[in-house]
């Protein structure tokens, strides 16, 4: 899609409306992951360095519009400005007469950042009036949310509608990333999609099989789909009433041309616990009183030789229990394999999802991909081919 990035924006002296996801894990207290402040601040340091009044707006949680202390952004403002090495100016409101005299305050150059905008109901209704309340405080829009961009909520669609409206940094990198994995890819495109059910990706499922070459289907996905083909999968979890969808994908995907991999031989054990005793052991081979943990090294010795003769892949979700030793093995050699292939140039990987970017974070390669998302709802609902609202509102 066609999008105006801050390239195209004259910053010096304009106050800058910039969407931010500070939505980031915080535990008693302390932020425990720091991704999305840091991907956030090339944006606003270049937007800073060009003379803009930088006023930052975020959500955090789910505080259902009303004020909840715990869910306040302040403390964002300490690590933000920390990894700007700049100051950042506070404000307890988002909207308002005081957002207003903070704005009005700021200088050029200067970053402010704003509290919580699901303070307010009007945000997540994506009410007008909250929009313009909003777009009072600025003379041009930025978004660099892309994990915020499938909610048309005031602040990421709203607001844009009002205002001039710009892709930041993140959000151009994201939006490109993206292009090159599904909108106009170099093939083959192999797709690897993981995780615990069917149910909660069949609209991916089926996106997919009309836009790769190759879709691998691992996880606890992987058994239902097994079980559907009328392979005993013993104690494996798995959705018995999926089994007719799964057959049905196999069909769509064969009419598409799009070749599916399904294991061929899986690690098992009798109880889901860190190093149990396992086994090996073929498709049609599961005792009765084991489950599917992990595929076997057949099916990652298949994996990787159709790795090594793809240009693309789209990753989405772990190929066995990852969390637990030794069922991340197939995960760890895969993405061990993607990251050899992205780093000689072989191959463009993109990846994303929670589970998907704890994966490799675990396997050791999350810098040595093409692009991850730390983008979770937002970049499942494009691979699903959803039109994204705040993303549309850039156009």
């Amino acid at each position: 899609m066609a999008f105006k990035t801050i390239d195209a924006l004259p910053a010096k002296g304009q106050r800058v409306l910039l969407r931010a996801d500070l939505n980031v894990p915080v535990k008693d207290g302390r932020i425990t992951d720091r991704t999305r402040i840091e991907r956030l601040c090339p944006t606003i340091a270049e937007l800073a360095h060009k003379g803009a009044r930088v006023v930052v707006l975020s959500h955090f949680d789910r505080p259902k519009g009303k004020r909840v202390p715990e869910m306040s952004l302040k403390p964002m403002q300490e690590a933000l400005a920390a990894a700007l090495h700049r100051p950042v100016a506070w404000c307890d409101d988002c909207v308002g007469d005081a957002a207003e005299a903070a704005v009005a305050a700021l200088p050029e150059g200067g970053v402010l950042l704003l509290e919580n905008t699901r303070f307010h109901a009007g945000e997540e209704k994506n009410d007008p009036a909250m929009a313009a309340a909003l777009a009072k405080l600025g003379d041009a829009f930025v978004n660099d949310a892309f994990s915020a961009a499938h909610r048309a909520h005031a602040s990421t669609e709203g607001v844009a509608r009002l205002l001039p409206a710009y892709a930041g940094r993140l959000m151009e990198a994201e939006l490109k990333a993206l292009d090159a994995a599904l909108g106009n890819p170099a093939r083959p495109v192999v797709a690897i999609v993981g995780g615990a059910k069917v149910s909660t990706k069949l609209e991916l499922l089926g996106n997919l099989c009309s836009k790769v070459d190759v879709l691998v289907i691992g996880g606890a996905m992987a058994n239902t789909f097994l079980a559907a083909q009328g392979h005993g999968m013993g104690k494996s979890l798995q959705e018995a009433e999926m089994h007719e969808t799964a057959r049905q994908i196999l069909e769509q995907a064969k009419a598409a041309n799009c070749e599916i991999l399904l294991p061929v031989d899986l690690v098992v054990a009798e109880e889901f616990r860190p190093n149990p005793p396992t086994r090996t052991v073929g498709v049609d081979d599961v005792p009765e009183n084991m489950m599917a943990l992990d595929v076997g090294p057949e099916t990652e010795a298949m994996l990787e030789a159709r790795l090594r003769t793809a240009s693309t892949l789209v990753w989405n979700g772990p190929l066995g229990a990852f969390e637990t030793t030794p069922f991340d093995a197939a995960t760890v050699a895969a993405a061990q394999t993607v990251a050899a292939l992205t780093q000689s140039g072989a191959l463009k990987s993109i990846a994303g999802g929670g589970d998907t970017v704890a994966a490799l974070r675990h396997a050791g390669v999350l810098e040595r991909m093409s692009y991850v998302s730390t983008a979770g709802g937002a970049f499942l609902e494009w691979l699903e081919g959803k039109e994204l609202p705040g993303v549309a509102a850039l156009g």
